[in-house]
Formats: C-alpha cells, sequence, structure tokens
C-alpha cells in the first residue's frame, strides 16, 4: 500500500496540482496585500478618508455601549458586527484574482490553439522510405 501511495504522490499531475496550490495561496496573499495597501487607500482619501475595513453595521452591542470607533474596538468589547469594508475589500480581491486567471487561460488557449494551426510537421526521411516501401509491398 505504501508503494501504492508512493507511485500515486510523484506522479506528474499530483505534484503540479500541489505546486498549483502554493502559487495560487502566494499569489492570493499578494492580491490581498495589494487590495488592502495599495488600491483601497486611494479610493478612500477620494472618498473623505474613509477606512474601508472600518465599515461596519452594529448588529448587538458588546459589553461597552457603542459608538465604536473602529472595528477592532467594536471586537475588542465583544460586539456583534457586519463587516461591510472587509467585504467589500474581499470583492475587489475576487475581481483582480478572476481578471488574472482569466487573462491566463486565455493567453494559454491562444497558444494552444497556434500549435493546433501549425502544419503536421514532415516525416523524417527514414520513414518517408519505409512508407514507400510499405506501399510497394502492399501494392504486390
Amino acid at each position: 500500500m505504501l508503494k501504492e501511495f508512493k507511485e500515486f504522490a510523484i506522479r506528474g499531475n499530483v505534484v503540479d496540482m500541489a505546486v498549483g496550490i502554493i502559487i495560487g495561496a502566494a499569489f492570493g496573499t499578494i492580491v490581498t496585500s495589494l487590495v488592502n495597501d495599495i488600491i483601497m487607500p486611494p479610493i478612500g482619501v477620494l472618498l473623505g478618508n474613509v477606512d474601508f475595513t472600518n465599515i461596519f453595521t452594529v448588529i448587538s452591542h458588546g459589553t461597552v455601549p457603542g459608538p465604536y470607533e473602529t472595528l477592532q474596538a467594536a471586537k475588542d468589547v465583544g460586539a456583534v458586527t457586519i463587516n461591510w469594508g472587509k467585504f467589500l475589500n474581499t470583492i475587489i480581491s475576487f475581481i483582480i484574482v478572476s481578471l488574472a486567471v482569466f487573462v491566463l487561460i486565455k493567453n494559454i488557449n491562444r497558444l494552444k490553439k497556434k500549435e493546433e494551426e501549425k502544419p503536421p510537421a514532415e516525416p523524417p526521411a527514414d520513414i518517408k522510405l519505409l512508407t514507400e516501401i510499405r506501399d510497394l509491398l502492399k501494392s504486390k
């Protein structure tokens, strides 16, 4: 059973999938940072110094009644909140990742199409000769 598992684990598809998952997780971290640290701050400034991570609605106050200046302050006192700003950041991250995957797949499909459109390669001379011999033998 261990031998079978080893054969399964070292197959190309499993290793490729593992590499894809690891790179995908790293890419997700990069996109999250891009959204939270690069894209959202200027948008927040344009909208009047709004920090999207601190856009939330309090459903239930915590041990200290609100209003709470930040989401962290609300969480620290045990308030239950709906985190609209964090949700907006997640949507923007999803859109960026989706766009990146779309561009990647589009380019892969374009390359595959070019490969399919190539004319078949001319067979080597020895294969041509063997084919002619076979055809001559068939005709007799």
